[in-house]
């Protein structure tokens, strides 16, 4: 994006993925890319790191993007956008990855009308595998919603939903990869129990895992058409759906992403 100047406040876990994001795609060139961390030592290290200006002043370095990422803790957002008020001129985009913070609480805290789109990573972003889920305030165009899908692109897809649905999303591809993980673990464990060696049972889990989640992405059927695919009858697989089924595995799945949902409309409510 040449000439488009970007600024995150708060490269931390997943500030710092994106800014990695940005250099290694070629997206922003360094002299248009500025950060911010809340130690001096570790704005001295990344400056160095990446050749780009890192330092601990939010207010400098949103005055001079057009860009303005948060990517502080939901609980700081309100103070950072009191103090970086100045810098908010209109015509600048703030995009938020801020867990629950909505959209019009950001452009009340920053006084007058201006964009805000917020947006929710998931953590397989740091391999580029992440999907980010948007959704714009009442200000934001057509070009600038398209601008921040470029943006989050360099770490995977993206979808745009409805402000109404961001928490379900939380709930869902948020905290969903702890939940693949477990399953991960648990079959990792179960081949283990019959036989294989550790490491070879987690990679075969793993792959299997990531293989077919390719399949439904790539090819487009639905998740219970594969399925059958591999269900061939009275053979090996068929049954180990019988034990899923009495276990509850589907019912706890579903209980899990709304009991996560639930907490993250908990959050938004403060």
């Amino acid at each position: 994006m040449p000439g488009v100047k970007v600024a995150i406040l708060g490269a931390g876990k997943m500030g710092g993925i994106l800014l990695q994001a940005f250099l290694k795609n070629n997206l922003i060139a360094a002299d248009s890319l500025f950060a911010t961390v809340q130690h001096a030592e570790r704005a001295m290290a990344l400056s160095a790191q990446f050749g780009m200006d890192v330092s601990i002043d939010n207010l400098a370095a949103a005055k001079q993007a057009d860009i303005i990422l948060l990517g502080v803790k939901p609980t700081q957002v309100p103070a950072l956008i009191d103090h970086i008020r100045p810098a908010l001129t209109p015509g600048k985009l703030i995009l938020s990855i801020a867990a629950s913070v909505q959209t019009h609480a950001i452009e009340h805290a920053a006084g007058h009308d201006i964009a805000v789109i917020r947006a929710m990573p998931n953590t397989p972003s740091m391999l580029a595998a992440g999907i980010t889920a948007l959704c714009r305030g009442r200000f934001v165009t057509e070009d600038q919603l398209a601008t921040a899908q470029r943006i989050f692109q360099t770490v995977g897809r993206t979808v745009i939903v409805d402000e109404k649905h961001m928490d379900a999303v939380t709930g869902l591809s948020g905290s969903g990869p702890a939940f693949i993980y477990i399953i991960i673990e648990a079959l990792a464990e179960a081949g283990v129990n019959v036989g294989l060696p550790r490491d070879i049972a987690t990679l075969l889990a793993a792959q299997t895992t990531f293989g077919s989640a390719k399949m439904v992405l790539e090819t487009g059927y639905h998740p219970a058409l594969l399925k059958d695919a591999v269900t061939t009858p009275a053979g090996c697989t068929v049954d180990g759906i019988l034990e899923l089924e009495e276990g509850g595995l589907r019912v706890t799945l579903i209980k899990a992403v709304k009991r996560a949902t639930q907490r993250a409309r908990e959050l938004a409510k403060g």
